[in-house]
């Protein structure tokens, strides 16, 4: 027998693709190279190269085409199992975009940050604020902000899936 949450669910998978959408389109727009050749190798160009290039492997990794097993008969349950393995696959999107886009976020700050400060003095200081920054970036801190703004926005998450999960699914997909 079905639980009729199907349509919530089928909202829900539309809602996250759509914010994982609009952090591809804000983390492609960020430069990549200084206008200073000089500066290629700093800390903060180099955090934004690698943001780049994250998050364009997020975007190239396959999703799980599988298909998973039912809990029950019927096309709804089908349905049911099938939206829930791509609710996982666009929440875990969302949640490493999210991630990247807030270490650019960082970075940008940094780069800001180096071109007020002309003379070269007190630059350790604005590395080590880029390295606190990205230091305090993590899966737990990403995944409270987004459930909380989730929430706030009335988003329905009672499937949402687990930290635990989400860590599990970048892990198999790190070597795509």
């Amino acid at each position: 027998m079905s639980d009729g949450l199907n349509p919530l669910r089928e909202a829900r998978v539309a809602e996250l693709l759509s914010d994982f959408r609009t952090l591809q389109f804000l983390i492609a727009a960020v430069p990549t190279s200084p206008s200073n050749p000089d500066d290629y190798y700093t800390e903060g160009w180099a955090a934004l190269r690698q943001c780049a290039l994250d998050g364009q492997h997020i975007l190239n990794c396959a999703a799980d085409i599988s298909i998973p097993c039912a809990s029950g008969p019927g096309p709804d349950e089908q349905a049911k199992a099938e939206l829930k393995q791509v609710l996982l696959d666009a929440y875990a999107r969302r949640h490493e975009g999210q991630k990247i886009y807030l270490r650019q976020g960082a970075a940008q700050r940094w780069v800001g940050w180096r071109e007020n400060v002309m003379s070269g003095q007190g630059m350790e200081g604005v590395d080590g604020q880029l390295r606190a920054e990205l230091a305090n970036i993590t899966d737990e801190a990403v995944y409270a902000e987004l459930q909380a703004n989730d929430i706030n926005m009335g988003r329905w998450i009672d499937e949402d899936p687990s930290l635990r999960e989400v860590q599990r699914w970048i892990r198999s997909r790190s070597q795509c």
